[in-house]
């Protein structure tokens, strides 16, 4: 086993693009993301105004919309059908339109008929702004009510409408940062180890290395080698990315840090167990490269993070349960985000090691024929 892993750096050591992609590539992948979220979410998205009412009820959803941090209003107009072509120009992001009479309707006790425009074709900015116009727009028109429209015409009755508490678990500020930083990073590292794990097998078969390979070890023990190699890497560049987002960033794991540091090493190591008997299986590069975009890159979509499994077709959740990048996104919320209980995250932690169990066995036999088959 020493023999195996010793050989390995020493590979990694007179390959300089193997070496790059376990060591320049990860190091870019935490540098440009963790940069690319730190600001957390999103702040002071373009949005218009078309005001035809010019009542004091349009003035205070102005007023609401210009506090909101969220937003940042681009336009005012009382042209509708400019506000729409500046929404398809992609210049705002949505638009709340106050029609004519909107405020005497709602004293009336009538609609006012104010209505809330977004663009959703971008998923989180639609979100975004949609949720923070329709606060600020809510709360101006009870604001309105309150202090305008009772007070001047029912001075001695005080009415205080209904507040509703809404409270937000686990990520109360919305922020990216906790939400898609710690999901992104082991998802592109998982792949660069699929690749590298891949192209050193496959250097193994072009140039007919495989007993070197074989040599003075057994077969679990070349396979084991090799994976763990490429594992640790990666394991320890995901060390340094935690440090940077506990210590540094102060997002602190709320549940079993053990387990999720030994899960997240499971993790690169199924994926490199897998591509390890993808490759020696497929015996070509280039399909084993493109079942690594297929398998390994639909991971972040298929977890059920980005696009949810709720009533999804029965191909996308068995899909989904055939990727070790699921059960691990389920473990990591629960014991980094929630905090839940140790023993709700055993499933999921015994998933894992099957990924790698079933990863090691098909290794073993793949590389058993390939063995032979180079003896022949």
């Amino acid at each position: 086993m020493y023999t195996a892993i010793w050989r390995e750096l020493h590979y990694l050591r007179t390959h300089k693009w193997d070496l790059s992609m376990l060591t320049i590539a990860p190091l870019l992948i935490i540098l440009i993301f963790s940069s690319m979220l730190m600001q957390g979410k999103p702040e002071h998205l373009p949005i218009a105004i078309i005001d035809q009412d010019q009542s004091q009820l349009s003035a205070k959803i102005t007023d609401y919309l210009a506090l909101n941090h969220s937003l940042q209003i681009q336009l005012q107009t009382a042209d509708q059908s400019y506000a729409e072509k500046k929404l398809n120009e992609t210049q705002v992001w949505g638009y709340v339109i106050i029609p004519y009479g909107a405020e005497k309707r709602l004293v009336r006790g009538q609609d006012a008929q104010i209505a809330i425009t977004y663009n959703q074709s971008f998923f989180s900015i639609g979100n975004t702004i949609s949720s923070a116009m329709l606060k600020s727009t809510a709360e101006a028109t009870i604001d309105f009510l309150e202090k305008n429209h009772f007070k001047n015409n029912i001075p001695y009755l005080d009415i205080s409408a209904p507040h509703v508490k809404v409270s937000p678990l686990f990520n109360p500020t919305l922020n990216y940062e906790l939400f898609l930083e710690p999901f992104l990073i082991p998802a592109l590292l998982h792949l660069i180890i699929c690749c590298s794990i891949a192209f050193s097998v496959g250097q193994e078969m072009k140039f007919k290395t495989v007993h070197q390979w074989l040599n003075k070890t057994s077969l679990s023990q070349a396979i084991f080698a090799k994976s763990l190699v490429h594992s640790s890497i990666l394991f320890g560049w995901s060390l340094l990315w935690l440090f940077w987002l506990t210590v540094i960033r102060g997002w602190f794991v709320a549940g079993n840090l053990l387990l999720l540091l030994v899960a997240l090493f499971l993790l690169y190591l199924s994926y490199a167990l897998l591509m390890t008997a993808a490759t020696l299986a497929i015996k070509d590069l280039t399909r084993t490269f493109g079942m690594i975009a297929i398998y390994g890159g639909s991971s972040l979509s298929f977890a059920g993070i980005t696009l949810p499994l709720n009533n999804a077709p029965l191909f996308t959740q068995f899909w989904s349960n055939l990727i070790p990048y699921t059960p691990y996104v389920k473990l990591q919320t629960e014991q980094w985000v929630v905090g839940s209980p140790t023993y709700i995250s055993i499933l999921p932690f015994l998933l894992l090691i099957l990924f790698c169990f079933i990863g090691y066995l098909l290794s073993v036999i793949c590389l058993k024929k390939v063995s032979q088959e180079a003896k022949i």
